[in-house]
């Protein structure tokens, strides 16, 4: 037993959702670079603003303590947690923290221009700026270092709360996005859901087509719900066809050979006790054959053979099939005469099936050419990619035109002691097998040849 497959409306809810989970994903990161490349920004440019208000604020006050202003403007600026140091001509200490972080030897500081550097500050990982001036005052006269750091984690802390915020924002969106697509998948999915209650509401009995509204998108699949009903009626009725022509066909033989056991039974010599026993065997047969018949023409219906085709030469079966009749119909006084193609005539079939077709044809014209029948003539040709066999009589004939007749189930254009399954048979097997069967045009009697494509004898 196959494991029982996703629903729709959850494949459909992953394959929307999914590359939409993989975006968010996607662009919470891209936010949180974002988000540290803005707070990089940011607080670098608070660090500067920080120096350059402490250069301003020392210049100003001769080197002494920072006024309470500047302080409040540093801590508005670039928070709580920031250090700074300055130093006079000659590293002289001015004001601020006693040791700041030691630049790297790769950082290069140079004159009235902002050096950004990471160091380290008391085990901590620092983002530093330094800027050095030249300041000429009363008492102060040469080149002033002022040093600003802030610990990393400040920056990235306020990095995670605008990544978060975004990721929230996200989050949120998609979440809704969810239930929306939910429940919208289960809206649009609605017409299904009411083309599968209205199937399933149907009796056994009711094999009609589907003429209900659907989307565009299910216009396949009742398109071919309604092809497989054609077939399925079209196979019930040929079901009932059959059944009712076996049963229509068998009912005479059966009778008489019911009457003919009777009659045996009630023999008032041996005489006609044993002609009325070969009677009862000629119905018997004759109802064993009708029987073989409508079985080998359901057989031929359903395929069943179609796995048992092998490459052959023509000619020799046919050989075969006319050296099996010969003697029973010679028996009766008709010339039987074979011609067969000097080459050979390969075809890839069923041999047995194909075996059963040749002597129905010959069964045909043994039976309904009528009592003016003196000779039957089989012949094997090829014509273009085809291998024929024609049968042909001197009795009563046919007609191309009547084929439509001939070649159906129970037709016969004159009565006679056939069953009308014979010709049936071999169209049947000339369809199965991509050839063709026809009646010939003739001044005299019947011609009926049966066609079938010649294939490589390598395969």
């Amino acid at each position: 037993m196959k494991p029982a497959v996703r629903s729709l409306r959850q494949r459909l809810f992953v394959v929307i959702l999914l590359p939409l989970v993989l975006m968010a994903i996607l662009l919470g990161y891209w936010r949180y670079t974002v988000a540290l490349d803005t707070a990089d920004q940011l607080y670098d440019r608070s660090l500067l603003a920080a120096a350059l208000a402490i250069s301003r604020d020392v210049s100003k006050s001769e080197g002494d303590a920072l006024t309470p202003w500047t302080r409040d403007l540093i801590k508005d600026a670039a928070g709580e947690d920031v250090f700074y140091h300055m130093s006079g001509p000659a590293g002289a200490y001015l004001t601020g923290y006693a040791y700041p972080p030691i630049a790297p030897k790769s950082v290069a500081v140079k004159r009235d221009l902002p050096v950004f550097f990471e160091s380290t500050y008391r085990g901590e990982a620092v983002r530093v700026l330094q800027l050095t001036e030249h300041s000429s005052t009363e008492f102060l006269a040469g080149d002033t270092t002022v040093t600003v750091w802030q610990p990393i984690s400040v920056r990235n802390q306020f990095a995670r709360q605008l990544a978060f915020r975004a990721l929230a924002l996200i989050s949120a969106l998609l979440a809704t996005l969810s239930v929306v697509v939910w429940f919208g998948v289960q809206v649009g999915l609605r017409p299904l859901t009411d083309l599968q209650q209205a199937i399933a509401i149907r009796s056994a009995d009711d094999l009609s087509t589907i003429k209900r509204a659907i989307p565009v998108e299910a216009h396949g699949i009742v398109a071919t719900l309604n092809r497989l009903f054609g077939q399925v009626v079209t196979s019930l009725n040929a079901h009932q066809v059959f059944i009712s022509d076996a049963a229509h066909q068998l009912r005479n033989p059966a009778a008489a050979v019911l009457s003919m056991a009777e009659a045996v039974r009630d023999a008032g010599s041996d005489d006609e006790r044993d002609r009325r026993v070969q009677e009862m065997i000629s119905a018997a047969k004759a109802s064993s054959r009708v029987a073989d018949q409508l079985l080998s023409l359901d057989r031929l219906r359903q395929g069943k053979w179609s796995d048992k085709r092998s490459t052959f030469d023509l000619s020799d079966l046919t050989r075969q099939v006319c050296a099996d009749l010969a003697a029973n119909i010679l028996s009766t006084g008709v010339d039987f005469d074979f011609f067969v193609e000097d080459e050979q005539l390969p075809v890839f079939a069923d041999r047995v099936i194909v075996s059963e077709a040749l002597k129905n044809l010959v069964d045909n014209a043994q039976k309904h050419s009528g009592p003016g029948l003196t000779k039957i003539e089989v012949e094997t040709t090829r014509q273009g990619d085809y291998a024929c066999v024609t049968v042909s009589d001197d009795g009563v004939g046919l007609k191309p035109a009547d084929e439509a007749k001939a070649f159906s189930r129970f037709g016969q254009i004159e009565p006679s002691t056939g069953s009308g399954l014979g010709l049936a048979i071999v169209h049947s097997v000339a369809e199965s097998h991509a050839g063709s069967l026809k009646i010939n045009a003739v001044e005299r009697g019947a011609s009926i040849s049966l066609c079938l494509p010649v294939t490589n004898s390598e395969n």
